[in-house]
Protein backbone atom coordinates (compact mmCIF):
# COMPACT_ATOMS: atom_id res chain seq x y z
CA UNK A 1 0.00 0.00 0.00
CA UNK A 2 1.65 3.38 -1.12
CA UNK A 3 1.39 6.17 1.40
CA UNK A 4 1.74 10.20 0.88
CA UNK A 5 2.62 13.43 1.85
CA UNK A 6 -0.57 15.61 2.90
CA UNK A 7 -1.12 17.85 4.89
CA UNK A 8 2.21 17.78 7.17
CA UNK A 9 2.01 14.13 7.37
CA UNK A 10 2.76 10.83 5.97
CA UNK A 11 -0.81 9.06 5.27
CA UNK A 12 -1.04 5.65 4.18
CA UNK A 13 -3.62 4.68 1.40
CA UNK A 14 -4.86 2.01 -0.86
CA UNK A 15 -7.57 2.31 -3.90
CA UNK A 16 -9.87 0.00 -5.86
CA UNK A 17 -11.23 0.90 -9.22
CA UNK A 18 -10.95 3.14 -12.32
CA UNK A 19 -9.55 6.58 -11.45
CA UNK A 20 -11.73 8.15 -13.87
CA UNK A 21 -15.07 6.87 -12.02
CA UNK A 22 -16.32 9.06 -9.56
CA UNK A 23 -14.24 9.22 -6.06
CA UNK A 24 -15.27 8.06 -3.06
CA UNK A 25 -13.13 8.27 -0.12
CA UNK A 26 -13.98 6.41 2.84
CA UNK A 27 -13.06 7.43 6.49
CA UNK A 28 -12.43 4.83 9.49
CA UNK A 29 -12.90 5.63 13.02
CA UNK A 30 -11.70 5.71 16.58
CA UNK A 31 -8.69 3.87 16.60
CA UNK A 32 -9.38 1.56 13.21
CA UNK A 33 -6.89 0.72 10.40
CA UNK A 34 -8.32 1.55 6.77
CA UNK A 35 -8.34 -2.46 6.42
CA UNK A 36 -11.26 -2.25 8.89
CA UNK A 37 -12.91 -1.10 5.22
CA UNK A 38 -12.34 -4.65 4.33
CA UNK A 39 -11.32 -5.22 0.40
CA UNK A 40 -13.68 -7.23 -0.32
CA UNK A 41 -16.24 -4.20 0.89
CA UNK A 42 -13.93 -1.95 -1.86
CA UNK A 43 -14.14 -3.96 -4.55
CA UNK A 44 -17.64 -4.61 -4.65
CA UNK A 45 -18.10 -0.44 -4.03
CA UNK A 46 -15.17 -0.07 -7.24
CA UNK A 47 -17.34 -2.90 -8.92
CA UNK A 48 -20.55 -0.39 -8.58
CA UNK A 49 -18.62 2.28 -10.88
CA UNK A 50 -16.36 3.90 -7.95
CA UNK A 51 -13.14 5.36 -7.72
CA UNK A 52 -12.79 3.73 -3.76
CA UNK A 53 -10.12 5.40 -1.58
CA UNK A 54 -9.21 3.88 1.72
CA UNK A 55 -6.30 5.61 4.45
CA UNK A 56 -5.60 5.36 7.80
CA UNK A 57 -6.19 8.28 9.57
CA UNK A 58 -3.63 9.96 11.75
CA UNK A 59 -1.76 7.92 14.83
CA UNK A 60 -3.43 5.02 13.53
CA UNK A 61 -2.33 1.88 11.29
CA UNK A 62 1.19 3.20 9.06
CA UNK A 63 0.22 6.94 9.52
CA UNK A 64 2.12 9.59 10.58
CA UNK A 65 2.05 8.92 15.01
CA UNK A 66 2.00 11.81 17.11
CA UNK A 67 4.27 10.60 19.74
CA UNK A 68 5.42 13.28 21.21
CA UNK A 69 2.32 14.55 22.11
CA UNK A 70 2.23 12.22 24.68
CA UNK A 71 -1.04 10.00 25.94
CA UNK A 72 -4.08 12.31 27.52
CA UNK A 73 -5.56 11.33 30.35
CA UNK A 74 -9.21 10.36 28.97
CA UNK A 75 -10.55 10.16 32.65
CA UNK A 76 -9.94 13.68 33.50
CA UNK A 77 -10.85 14.66 29.70
CA UNK A 78 -14.26 13.35 30.19
CA UNK A 79 -14.38 14.95 34.05
CA UNK A 80 -13.82 17.79 32.02
CA UNK A 81 -16.11 17.54 29.70
CA UNK A 82 -18.44 16.90 32.05
CA UNK A 83 -18.26 20.00 34.00
CA UNK A 84 -18.10 22.28 30.87
CA UNK A 85 -14.19 22.91 31.58
CA UNK A 86 -11.91 23.56 29.09
CA UNK A 87 -8.89 21.05 28.31
CA UNK A 88 -6.34 20.54 26.35
CA UNK A 89 -5.78 17.82 22.84
CA UNK A 90 -3.65 17.13 20.71
CA UNK A 91 -5.66 17.76 17.92
CA UNK A 92 -9.38 18.05 17.36
CA UNK A 93 -11.58 16.48 14.18
CA UNK A 94 -10.97 19.56 12.55
CA UNK A 95 -7.43 18.83 11.70
CA UNK A 96 -8.45 15.24 10.80
CA UNK A 97 -10.50 16.31 8.66
CA UNK A 98 -7.86 18.58 6.74
CA UNK A 99 -5.82 15.31 6.56
CA UNK A 100 -8.08 14.11 4.25
CA UNK A 101 -8.72 16.95 2.33
CA UNK A 102 -4.94 17.05 2.12
CA UNK A 103 -4.84 12.95 0.50
CA UNK A 104 -7.37 14.37 -1.94
CA UNK A 105 -4.72 17.28 -2.81
CA UNK A 106 -2.02 14.37 -2.79
CA UNK A 107 -3.77 12.60 -5.29
CA UNK A 108 -5.09 15.42 -7.56
CA UNK A 109 -8.42 15.30 -6.78
CA UNK A 110 -10.85 18.30 -6.54
CA UNK A 111 -14.11 17.08 -5.24
CA UNK A 112 -15.23 13.47 -3.95
CA UNK A 113 -17.82 11.88 -2.28
CA UNK A 114 -16.87 11.12 1.31
CA UNK A 115 -18.39 8.33 3.50
CA UNK A 116 -17.25 7.46 6.78
CA UNK A 117 -17.47 5.35 9.79
CA UNK A 118 -18.34 6.53 13.48
CA UNK A 119 -15.44 8.63 14.44
CA UNK A 120 -15.12 8.96 10.56
CA UNK A 121 -18.67 9.43 10.30
CA UNK A 122 -17.86 12.62 12.90
CA UNK A 123 -14.99 13.67 10.46
CA UNK A 124 -17.47 13.74 7.45
CA UNK A 125 -19.54 15.99 8.88
CA UNK A 126 -16.89 17.89 9.37
CA UNK A 127 -15.91 18.02 5.98
CA UNK A 128 -18.73 19.14 5.08
CA UNK A 129 -18.87 22.15 6.94
CA UNK A 130 -15.36 23.20 6.62
CA UNK A 131 -14.80 22.14 3.41
CA UNK A 132 -18.06 22.31 1.47
CA UNK A 133 -16.36 23.33 -1.78
CA UNK A 134 -14.44 19.67 -1.98
CA UNK A 135 -17.78 17.65 -1.33
CA UNK A 136 -19.94 16.22 -3.96
CA UNK A 137 -21.78 13.95 -1.23
CA UNK A 138 -21.57 13.02 1.75
CA UNK A 139 -22.42 9.83 3.72
CA UNK A 140 -22.07 9.31 7.64
CA UNK A 141 -22.57 5.71 8.92
CA UNK A 142 -23.16 5.45 12.86
CA UNK A 143 -22.04 8.37 13.74
CA UNK A 144 -23.44 11.51 16.22
CA UNK A 145 -23.41 15.03 16.42
CA UNK A 146 -21.95 15.50 19.52
CA UNK A 147 -24.72 17.37 21.17
CA UNK A 148 -25.30 17.04 24.66
CA UNK A 149 -29.14 15.99 23.85
CA UNK A 150 -27.93 12.84 22.57
CA UNK A 151 -28.44 9.72 24.79
CA UNK A 152 -24.87 8.64 25.60
CA UNK A 153 -23.64 4.76 24.71
CA UNK A 154 -25.12 1.71 26.60
CA UNK A 155 -23.30 1.18 30.11
CA UNK A 156 -21.55 -1.93 28.42
CA UNK A 157 -20.63 -0.38 25.25
CA UNK A 158 -19.14 2.15 26.69
CA UNK A 159 -16.75 0.04 29.34
CA UNK A 160 -15.52 -1.63 26.38
CA UNK A 161 -14.78 1.87 24.83
CA UNK A 162 -12.76 2.93 28.29
CA UNK A 163 -11.71 -0.27 29.32
CA UNK A 164 -7.53 -0.72 28.46
CA UNK A 165 -7.26 -3.53 25.33
CA UNK A 166 -4.56 -6.15 26.47
CA UNK A 167 -1.31 -5.25 24.79
CA UNK A 168 -0.14 -9.10 24.61
CA UNK A 169 -0.84 -10.63 21.20
CA UNK A 170 -2.98 -13.37 21.39
CA UNK A 171 -4.98 -11.67 24.41
CA UNK A 172 -5.52 -8.62 22.10
CA UNK A 173 -7.07 -10.93 19.68
CA UNK A 174 -9.24 -12.34 22.20
CA UNK A 175 -10.45 -8.92 23.72
CA UNK A 176 -11.12 -7.95 19.79
CA UNK A 177 -13.48 -11.20 19.33
CA UNK A 178 -15.36 -10.48 22.36
CA UNK A 179 -16.43 -6.87 22.09
CA UNK A 180 -18.02 -8.07 18.34
CA UNK A 181 -21.06 -9.78 19.89
CA UNK A 182 -22.02 -6.34 22.43
CA UNK A 183 -21.34 -4.21 19.55
CA UNK A 184 -23.17 -5.77 16.66
CA UNK A 185 -26.45 -6.13 17.20
CA UNK A 186 -28.88 -8.52 16.61
CA UNK A 187 -29.97 -8.77 13.05
CA UNK A 188 -26.77 -10.52 11.78
CA UNK A 189 -25.20 -13.36 12.14
CA UNK A 190 -21.37 -12.94 14.05
CA UNK A 191 -18.24 -14.08 12.50
CA UNK A 192 -15.80 -15.25 14.80
CA UNK A 193 -13.18 -16.31 12.08
CA UNK A 194 -13.67 -13.54 10.10
CA UNK A 195 -13.57 -11.24 13.38
CA UNK A 196 -10.47 -13.33 14.27
CA UNK A 197 -8.69 -12.88 11.34
CA UNK A 198 -9.36 -9.15 11.20
CA UNK A 199 -7.98 -8.48 14.88
CA UNK A 200 -4.71 -10.58 14.54
CA UNK A 201 -3.87 -9.06 11.26
CA UNK A 202 -5.07 -5.28 12.85
CA UNK A 203 -2.51 -5.94 15.65
CA UNK A 204 0.24 -7.54 13.54
CA UNK A 205 0.18 -4.29 10.74
CA UNK A 206 0.21 -1.85 13.80
CA UNK A 207 -0.48 -2.08 17.35
CA UNK A 208 -0.50 1.53 18.30
CA UNK A 209 -3.06 2.00 21.74
CA UNK A 210 -1.57 5.63 22.38
CA UNK A 211 -3.19 7.15 18.95
CA UNK A 212 -6.75 5.47 20.15
CA UNK A 213 -6.15 8.27 22.98
CA UNK A 214 -5.13 10.94 20.92
CA UNK A 215 -8.35 10.35 18.61
CA UNK A 216 -11.13 9.99 21.65
CA UNK A 217 -9.75 13.63 23.19
CA UNK A 218 -9.73 14.78 19.41
CA UNK A 219 -13.74 14.13 19.06
CA UNK A 220 -14.41 15.13 22.55
CA UNK A 221 -12.68 18.24 21.88
CA UNK A 222 -14.29 19.15 19.03
CA UNK A 223 -17.39 19.16 20.93
CA UNK A 224 -21.55 19.67 19.76
CA UNK A 225 -21.22 20.11 16.13
CA UNK A 226 -25.13 19.81 15.93
CA UNK A 227 -24.84 24.09 15.27
CA UNK A 228 -22.22 24.26 12.59
CA UNK A 229 -24.31 20.99 10.41
CA UNK A 230 -26.41 23.72 8.84
CA UNK A 231 -23.39 24.47 6.77
CA UNK A 232 -23.24 21.41 4.74
CA UNK A 233 -24.59 21.86 1.54
CA UNK A 234 -24.02 18.40 -0.27
CA UNK A 235 -26.30 15.89 -0.88
CA UNK A 236 -26.00 13.66 2.38
CA UNK A 237 -27.59 9.85 2.93
CA UNK A 238 -27.25 9.29 6.58
CA UNK A 239 -26.97 5.39 7.47
CA UNK A 240 -27.31 4.02 10.90
CA UNK A 241 -28.61 0.67 12.73
CA UNK A 242 -31.01 0.32 14.31
CA UNK A 243 -29.29 -1.55 17.32
CA UNK A 244 -26.16 0.11 17.53
CA UNK A 245 -25.09 0.39 21.58
CA UNK A 246 -22.56 2.50 20.97
CA UNK A 247 -23.27 5.18 18.85
CA UNK A 248 -27.08 5.13 19.34
CA UNK A 249 -30.03 5.29 16.50
CA UNK A 250 -30.49 9.28 17.85
CA UNK A 251 -27.35 9.63 16.66
CA UNK A 252 -28.37 9.39 13.61
CA UNK A 253 -31.23 10.79 13.58
CA UNK A 254 -29.95 14.35 14.95
CA UNK A 255 -27.01 14.12 12.89
CA UNK A 256 -29.78 14.04 9.40
CA UNK A 257 -32.17 16.89 11.45
CA UNK A 258 -28.88 19.06 11.57
CA UNK A 259 -27.91 18.76 8.20
CA UNK A 260 -30.58 20.61 5.55
CA UNK A 261 -31.99 18.27 3.09
CA UNK A 262 -30.56 14.72 4.32
CA UNK A 263 -31.91 11.46 4.09
CA UNK A 264 -31.94 8.82 6.44
CA UNK A 265 -31.73 5.31 5.94
CA UNK A 266 -32.00 2.98 9.01
CA UNK A 267 -30.65 -0.72 8.59
CA UNK A 268 -32.52 -3.02 11.31
CA UNK A 269 -30.74 -4.60 13.23
CA UNK A 270 -27.29 -3.27 12.82
CA UNK A 271 -25.23 -2.84 15.84
CA UNK A 272 -21.69 -0.94 15.77
CA UNK A 273 -19.56 -2.20 12.92
CA UNK A 274 -19.81 -2.92 9.14
CA UNK A 275 -21.10 -6.62 9.52
CA UNK A 276 -20.78 -8.50 6.71
CA UNK A 277 -24.89 -9.67 6.43
CA UNK A 278 -25.27 -5.96 6.02
CA UNK A 279 -23.09 -4.99 3.74
CA UNK A 280 -25.30 -5.56 0.60
CA UNK A 281 -27.59 -3.22 2.58
CA UNK A 282 -25.04 -0.52 2.51
CA UNK A 283 -23.30 -1.02 -0.74
CA UNK A 284 -26.63 -0.68 -2.18
CA UNK A 285 -27.18 2.36 -0.11
CA UNK A 286 -23.60 4.04 -0.80
CA UNK A 287 -23.62 3.15 -4.50
CA UNK A 288 -27.42 4.43 -5.01
CA UNK A 289 -26.82 7.75 -3.37
CA UNK A 290 -23.74 8.37 -5.18
CA UNK A 291 -25.31 7.52 -8.29
CA UNK A 292 -28.65 9.82 -7.36
CA UNK A 293 -25.74 12.79 -7.20
CA UNK A 294 -24.03 12.25 -10.32
CA UNK A 295 -26.99 11.95 -12.33
CA UNK A 296 -28.43 15.48 -11.18
CA UNK A 297 -25.45 16.98 -11.69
Amino acid sequence: MPDITANGIQIEYDTFGDESSPPLLLVMGLGAQMINWDEEFCTQLADRGLYVIRFDNRDVGLSTKFEEAGIPNITKIMAAVAQGEAFDAPYTLNEMADDAMGLLDALGIKKAHVCGASMGAMITQVIGYRHPDRVLSLIPIMGSTGSPDVPPAKPEAMALLTTPAPTEREANIEHAVKTQPVLGGSGFPFDEKRARDMAARAYDRAFYPQGFARQMAAIMATGNRKPLLKGVTAPTLVIHGSDDPLVPLEGGLDTADGIPGAEMQIIEGMGHGLVVGAWPQLIEAIAGHVAKVVSNN
